[in-house]
């Protein structure tokens, strides 16, 4: 398979390349980022791009699949303006993009809670991402909607940081139907995405797919 991922430099994208890169059902990853990777591999296809122009990159989407890692904080953004941009314009117009050369599958990485009618500006925009994607009418459409990412980040995120130190005890509190709701490791996530990713390679084409991954299912695909 021929698998386009973007945000391979984020905490969940740098491990879904590193899983993507050691499976033989990937011939090639065609990675698109801002700065060169300091990752060296036969397979790996990296193309530094202006993403407020993917339409000048059109030709790069002729591949079999696409994993969008894609995702910042308004914070890092600096604006809510900046923040739709890159959590709702880049990944929207990458999929865009992949329609036309008719690439088979699409997975995002979203967020719990993700809905369009939500009152939370985060949750809303990562819902109106998923509409979006409902409407191109992929083959394959799989969603993640993870909770608090777990993992070691290059930048910090206060918030986050003293979450992920109070996770292990509010986890063993969340059960049955809050369970969706306990944080989870990236690395389990990247995995998840690797392994059905791979699974497309020899199952039968689909006329049309749905998923949307919350925590059961995502460990599940990981194992």
């Amino acid at each position: 398979m021929k698998v386009m991922l973007l945000g391979a430099t984020g905490l969940t994208g740098g491990q879904v390349l590193q899983g993507l890169l050691a499976r033989e059902e990937v011939n090639q990853v065609v990675a698109l980022v801002r700065h060169r990777l300091p990752t060296l591999h036969d397979k790996l296809a990296q193309h530094e791009v202006d993403f407020d122009d993917l339409d000048a990159h059109a030709s790069l989407f002729d591949v079999d699949a696409i994993i969008c890692c894609l995702g910042t904080t308004i914070k890092k953004a600096g604006s809510q303006a900046q923040f739709r941009k890159v959590d709702l314009g880049y990944p929207l117009k990458a999929a865009e993009l992949g329609r036309a050369p008719d690439v088979r599958a699409f997975i995002l990485m979203s967020a719990i809670g993700a809905s369009s009618s939500s009152t939370i500006f985060y949750n809303r925009v990562k819902g109106e991402l998923e509409d979006a994607l409902e409407d191109l009418g992929y083959p394959y459409l799989s969603i993640y909607h993870p909770s608090l990412l777990l993992g070691d980040r290059k930048e910090q995120r206060t918030a986050e940081a003293l979450g992920i130190k109070a996770m292990p005890l509010v986890n063993r509190l969340l059960i049955g139907p809050l369970d969706k709701y306990r944080g989870i490791e990236a690395a389990t996530v990247a995995l998840a995405m690797v392994n059905e990713v791979c699974s497309l390679a020899t199952a039968p084409a689909a006329e049309r797919v749905l998923q949307i991954r919350e925590y059961d299912e995502i460990r599940q695909l990981a194992e």
